[in-house]
């Protein structure tokens, strides 16, 4: 039979919820109880939760070269980091009000690289850290008729400053194998194009 979790959502019950900030983004204060394993209920719990809406990623796939296309650009959380705060990744966006998911990946591959996409494919579905955000991200390959490569993109009214980049599959691959793609949605996609690529290749290229 196939793995099922123990506890659905009717085994946590919300007592208080507060929003403790409210700006670009919203954190949550919530006191909760949820079942435990060994039976009964815990003790009333105090957590936090930072709420910024769920997303959609898209890694753009272009079977005539092989290649992916990644864009570069700044990510102040990653300020700490030896290396670089500009990062390579896929293209993704948060889910507005009344949007598909569909909708979102073409809006935002328009908007950051200049990218038409004839096809979508999901990939997965997941919470980046559900400890603490209820971000859920939903990732898509794209099969590439258009990309702005070489050329600079992004919403001048959202501030972006977006470099795109063709990189070759194989490439990509080693990136990830010397541990250059610090982005998880981008990891997580680039893995997958790693175990259905030559599939997708011959079945986009025909």
């Amino acid at each position: 039979m196939p793995f099922e979790l123990t506890f659905t959502g009717d085994a946590v019950r919300v007592l208080k919820d507060d929003t403790a900030y409210a700006g670009y983004f919203q954190m949550r204060k919530l006191t909760l109880q949820h079942r435990l394993f060994g039976g009964g209920w815990s003790e009333p719990l105090v957590r936090e939760v930072f709420e910024r809406g769920h997303a959609v990623g898209v890694l753009p796939y272009e079977p005539e070269t092989d290649s992916v296309i990644l864009i570069e650009q700044f990510r102040p959380g990653a300020l700490r980091d030896a290396r670089s705060p500009w990062m390579l990744e896929l293209i993704a966006g948060v889910v507005e009000a009344g949007e598909t998911d569909v909708e979102v990946a073409h809006r935002e591959a328009a908007e950051e690289a200049a990218c038409e996409l004839s096809e979508l494919l999901p990939i997965a579905s997941y919470y980046p850290s559900a400890g603490a955000c209820s971000e859920q991200v939903r990732l898509f390959c794209g099969r590439v008729t258009q990309a702005g490569v070489g050329a600079v993109h992004g919403a001048t009214n959202e501030n972006e400053d977006i470099l795109v980049h063709r990189v070759p599959r194989l490439e990509a691959f080693a990136m990830v194998a010397a541990n250059r793609i610090p982005n998880g949605h981008t990891l997580i996609a680039l893995q997958w194009l790693q175990l259905q690529g030559d599939a997708l290749r011959q079945r986009w290229s025909g």
